[in-house]
């Protein structure tokens, strides 16, 4: 059984970082860091006041502590991780690009009055969850241990149980309608003889090169050598002079000849006259 550091390193970066940044946002609203609506989906405050972080910080925050923002990181930690780990391995970049998609679908759909949340976090953890149900029509769910259903029906079920406890369907719908409208334009159509249209912009490639974290199987875009490096300069030796990096050739073969001949002395315990035990 691995401990709670090593499940946390195992993640995949993606979903683990999504995962983070909304637990982190969670908590600062616990600690009273902020207002929540500071941070909410408002496109008066975007247009007339340029607050154009609402169009990002809004998928980032589930909620405060309550059943509903478990149970919607725990759809992160599984389906995410699993949607990370299986269609998108070593596609790093092809998944980041399937979230801005739909982030970008959301904010699109919440310009319609009837449709305008003030939070999409919810609607982009379900789309996940959709795509992966067309992923995995056929695996077996098991809902609370009572129902088991094939993994096609399982954005079906949950929206079924939202609206058992309460809670709000439109978020879970219009995930479900970005998550159709990308599988519909990256697998439905390109089956269907159509072309593919929604590839991966070269930026989203330069944005996880420069990250330095996950791997894209051919990939246009180089991974930057210097991601995680904290610092580069040259070295210097501790009486502050410069580390010589070059040795002129005479030098350097008298070094080599030195390191050659072995010391005479060396591995002696004592010299000196010998004497017979006559003493002669």
């Amino acid at each position: 059984m691995s401990t709670p550091a090593q499940y946390y390193q195992s993640l995949p970066p993606v979903s683990k970082f999504y995962g983070v940044a909304c637990s982190m946002t969670t908590s600062a609203l616990y600690l009273g860091l902020y207002d929540p609506w500071n941070i909410a989906l408002s496109y008066q405050d975007v247009f007339k006041r340029f607050q154009v972080w609402r169009l990002i910080t809004n998928f980032f925050f589930l909620g405060p502590f309550s059943p509903f923002f478990a149970i919607r990181l725990i759809m992160i930690a599984r389906y995410g991780v699993l949607l990370e780990r299986g269609p998108f391995d070593k596609r790093t970049a092809d998944y980041v690009w399937m979230l801005m998609f739909g982030a970008l679908s959301l904010l699109v759909m919440a310009a319609i009055p009837f449709l305008w949340t003030p939070f999409m976090a919810g609607s982009l953890v379900f789309m996940i969850v959709y795509v992966w149900s067309r992923e995995f029509p056929n695996a077996q769910i098991s809902i609370y241990g009572v129902v088991t259903l094939k993994g096609f029906y399982l954005p079906w079920a949950l929206l079924a149980l939202d609206l058992i406890f309460g809670a709000s369907l439109m978020e879970d719908i219009i995930g479900m309608v970005a998550g159709h409208l990308y599988y519909f334009l990256t697998v439905l159509h390109p089956l269907a003889g159509g072309k593919y249209v929604l590839k991966t912009p070269l930026w989203v490639h330069k944005l996880v090169a420069y990250w330095g974290e996950g791997i894209q199987v051919n990939s246009p875009v180089q991974r930057d050598p210097s991601a995680g490096v904290a610092f580069r300069g040259r070295s210097y030796r501790l009486d502050g002079n410069r580390a010589r990096t070059t040795t002129a050739p005479s030098e350097q073969n008298q070094t080599d000849n030195s390191a050659r001949q072995p010391n005479s002395d060396e591995g002696v315990a004592f010299r000196g006259k010998s004497y017979r035990l006559s003493g002669h």
